[in-house]
């Protein structure tokens, strides 16, 4: 017998799924593009940069909006915030160089991560959450590696294409996952 709970669930999962999996998409093309850019801080790897967690700040709104249940709204809130700090921290230390922006990468995907991890471990019983908890949990970790990294002669932007492949191959476990989920109703 399906309830209004495996319903809304359903919905949930299902819009989730393609959320994560625009999102996949999303950071293997940027990956490429900032890869094919290369090392430097130039104007189409500023722009780059800026689009990333700007691009974010439009996914927590569409999880906003479509994710009836299991949705922590204070967390996704913060997520916005986070997100919009970066990109402005990011288009004002671009000009700096790329040990600047490492930083400013580095601390959002520190708190990012965090909050990834929250939201995740919030949405545990929709399945699928499994691969956003370890996301959130590596984003962190690469957070303060960028950091570190800033400090070397070797710092450069083209880690930011491995990192967001990374975390878009976990959207797109998640959102596999989640597919079984969306299909159970």
């Amino acid at each position: 017998m399906t309830t209004a709970t495996d319903v809304k669930a359903s919905g949930t999962a299902a819009a989730l799924r393609n959320l994560y999996l625009v999102r996949f998409g999303f950071a293997l093309i940027w990956a490429v593009l900032l890869f094919l850019t290369g090392p430097g801080s130039g104007p189409v790897s500023v722009a780059l940069l800026v689009i990333y967690p700007l691009f974010d700040v439009a996914a927590a709104i569409v999880d906003l909006r479509s994710s009836k249940t299991a949705r922590p709204a204070a967390a996704l809130y913060v997520n916005l915030a986070l997100s919009l700090l970066a990109a402005i921290g990011l288009a004002t230390t671009a000009a700096s160089g790329v040990p600047a922006v490492l930083r400013v990468w580095g601390a959002w995907a520190i708190t990012a991560g965090i909050v990834q991890l929250i939201v995740a471990v919030s949405r545990r019983r929709l399945g699928g959450q499994w691969a956003m908890i370890l996301s959130g949990a590596i984003s962190t970790i690469a957070g303060t590696g960028f950091i570190l990294q800033a400090g070397t002669p070797t710092a450069s932007l083209t880690s930011l294409a491995g990192y967001a492949t990374v975390g878009g191959v976990f959207f797109l476990i998640s959102a596999v996952r989640l597919h079984r989920t969306a299909k159970s109703t």
